[in-house]
């Protein structure tokens, strides 16, 4: 089912996982964390497209899994950046083929120690999207809560928001980050743009203080005072430290619902304790408000 017609429907949950890099091993343990998903009912999983665009190919056959073996939505990603116009219409062409009707489209930041020529043919994500319009796919996009690293401001941002609108994204999903207050000035200020499509919040639990500066480092996102402090005086203690981290996430998703974000997208970096230990916190919110 094509995900903006959920969205009219309902709030959503999904789940966000990676593609393995290599390995019959490692495959057959991404199969089974969707397995494993499934049993929460997610309107979709959606799986990334690999750093570079070097697992297009996994991608394509763990989209196919999930939409045709574990019967969910599947929602794939594209990266334009640093692909040419045959390797996305090759993957696109293959998506299509196994049915698979929802598309993320993402320029993608340039990878640590990449050296090839990045963003040749796909400069902005909205290029991607113009491009993928003859497939008929229901297209998503990014956004950024605090503003992507390279624009100079929000409002920059969010010109380049609304041209992925225009370019066909019939909804967003965000960045990560920690604090609400970032998501709500995100859609009060692409509402007052004329920013139309579904904006989901993307939370990824924060349970182990090694993960600070990478987060830092690849979004920007702030840590709130308030969960800095905590993080700060349990980091050595790492049984504390996760359960803080996923009641922190929990915090974080039950505001949102009460103030009307169409759904909730996790990041669960293909651990399903992730998963599991969210959803069983909101049960009820899952049962009453979804």
């Amino acid at each position: 089912m094509r995900i903006d017609e959920i969205l009219a429907k309902k709030r959503t949950l999904s789940f966000e996982v990676f593609p393995p890099k290599k390995g019959a091993e490692e495959r057959d343990k991404i199969l089974s964390v969707i397995d494993a998903l499934k049993a929460f009912s997610p309107d979709f999983i959606s799986v990334t497209y690999g750093a570079g665009g070097s697992n297009s190919k996994n991608t394509v056959e763990i989209a196919d899994y999930i939409q045709n073996t574990a019967k969910c939505n599947a929602l794939a990603h594209i990266t334009g950046g640093p692909s040419t116009p045959e390797q996305v219409r090759s993957v696109a062409d293959a998506l299509r083929e196994r049915g698979i009707e929802n598309v993320l489209c993402l320029r993608g930041d340039r990878p640590v120690g990449y050296e090839a020529e990045y963003c040749r043919y796909f400069a902005h994500a909205s290029d991607l999207a113009q491009f993928l319009a003859p497939y008929r796919f229901t297209l998503g996009a990014a956004c950024y809560p605090e503003g992507h690293t390279e624009c100079e401001s929000l409002y920059a941002d969010l010109v380049n928001m609304k041209k992925k609108e225009e370019a066909g994204a019939k909804f967003f999903i965000t960045q990560l980050f920690y604090d609400n207050s970032y998501y709500y000035r995100l859609v009060g200020e692409a509402r007052r743009i004329g920013i139309t499509a579904p904006i989901i919040p993307g939370i990824m639990p924060l349970v182990n203080p090694k993960n600070i500066r990478r987060i830092k480092e690849m979004c920007g996102s702030a840590i709130p005072l308030e969960f800095r402090n905590m993080i700060e005086i349990y980091a050595s203690r790492p049984a504390v430290m996760e359960e803080i981290g996923y009641n922190y996430a929990v915090y974080q998703i039950i505001d949102l619902i009460a103030k009307g974000a169409p759904g909730i997208h996790l990041y669960v970096m293909n651990n399903v304790k992730t998963a599991q230990a969210i959803c069983s916190r909101i049960g009820r919110v899952l049962h009453e408000l979804f």
